[in-house]
């Protein structure tokens, strides 16, 4: 699991890349998202753009990361997430945890309540995935 970091209007976007997946993967996550609270970043996305697989560890260091942000009165949200990892997060229900979005500047402006942003549709995509199916 690799990390890279950027921040685009003084939100912290994690870029991930690799497999979120018991073990080095997921303990790298932990340090670094406890590293940014430390740090008192209170606004950050998590990009999963280039996560291709994640396993139940994954998801609960996902969590983990929600809950240490909301603690510390911050907001973690996720951004580009594949069509498996969005079915994993609708068989856990975790949807109706995070906010998902599939495009950085929607994502990034959700934080801003002055401007507009779309989250990423749920219903639609399930309605799409009937339609494929």
């Amino acid at each position: 699991m690799q990390f890279s970091q950027k921040s685009v209007d003084g939100i912290t976007i994690v870029a991930l890349d690799g497999k979120l997946v018991v073990g080095e993967a997921t303990a790298k996550l932990k340090d670094a998202i406890k590293a940014l609270s430390d740090a008192e970043t209170r606004q950050v996305v998590l990009d999963l753009k280039n996560v291709d697989y994640i396993d139940s560890s994954g998801l609960g260091t996902l969590v983990y990361c929600f809950s240490t942000f909301r603690k510390q009165g911050g907001t973690l949200k996720l951004l580009n997430l594949s069509r498996r990892n969005i079915e994993l997060m609708l068989l856990t229900k975790l949807e109706t945890v995070f906010e998902v979005y599939d495009d950085e500047r929607s994502a990034v402006d959700s934080f801003f309540p002055d401007r507009e942003s779309k989250r990423f549709d749920i219903l639609e995509f399930l309605r799409q995935q009937k339609q494929v199916d």
